[in-house]
């Protein structure tokens, strides 16, 4: 579960909800419009169905399990792990590897150290496992655009439930008394839209990008390390090239461990 995530959605539906209650006069009754709330979320979903086909639109629940249980990689276990590799390859040599797929688990390191153990030549490997990442970054891409979509839709929807609203209680301007209620109604929408998209469907999108970005970060140590392997390079000059990559604060938790 991710923490910063459900901590946001906890913070912020906590605020709007304190906001309410130490707000003078303001009630919760007031603030529940079940016709506005099917506007906003019926026409942002309807809007998605035309602008997305079936298949990607039910890969919906995939993508929110995506921003709420993320399957995050750590960066020193896969740099372990390659030097590991890197180790029984100039101990064994490189056909010693297949032994090591079993223990694979992450499918980008095991087709990389398959290829190696075929002996497939370093520049087509690299070409595949190149193709492999832009093949994972682009289904990366239409969750994110499905979340962007939602978001873009949401207050647009909001406008559109408002001015509904507002036609109608100026088609009731004999009823004074009925104005100000209405009013209210007819804005209701507008707060729905912008709450829906500024606090979900925007937010997940962006996170959906973080983690996308940190996915590809670890799949390029990832191929370095195999190009590596692959080339016969010393285990510790790879290790210390890949842990370039970690964050100058891990790095020096490493060394002081050391």
């Amino acid at each position: 579960m991710d923490k910063a995530t459900v901590g946001g959605l906890a913070m912020g539906t906590s605020l709007l909800v304190l906001s309410i209650m130490i707000a003078p006069g303001a009630s919760f009754g007031a603030f529940i419009d079940y016709p506005s709330m099917a506007v906003v979320i019926g026409g942002a979903i309807a809007a998605s169905c035309i602008a997305f086909p079936l298949k990607t639109l039910l890969q919906f629940p995939r993508v929110l399990r995506k921003v709420l249980m993320p399957n995050t990689q750590d960066l020193r276990p896969v740099i372990a792990q390659l030097v590991e590799c890197a180790e029984i390859a100039r101990r064994d040599g490189v056909l010693a590897l297949e032994n090591k797929t079993q223990e694979i688990e992450d499918p980008f390191l095991l087709l990389g150290i398959q290829m190696a153990v075929d002996g497939t030549d370093a520049e087509l490997m690299e070409k595949i496992l190149r193709s492999e990442m832009e093949a994972v970054a682009q289904r990366h891409k239409t969750g994110q655009s499905l979340m962007a979509t939602l978001g873009r839709y949401a207050p647009a929807f909001g406008m559109i439930g408002t001015l509904m609203g507002l036609i109608i209680m100026l088609g009731n301007m004999d009823d004074p008394e009925a104005i100000g209620p209405g009013m209210a109604v007819a804005l209701i929408t507008t707060l729905y839209g912008a709450v829906v998209s500024n606090l979900l469907f925007l937010p997940f999108a962006d996170k959906l990008a973080f983690y996308s970005k940190r996915e590809m970060e670890v799949r390029e140590i990832i191929l370095r390390g195999l190009l590596s392997i692959q080339e016969g390079d010393n285990p510790r000059v790879l290790e210390q090239k890949l842990k370039i990559c970690l964050p100058v604060s891990e790095r020096q938790e490493e060394a002081k461990a050391a």
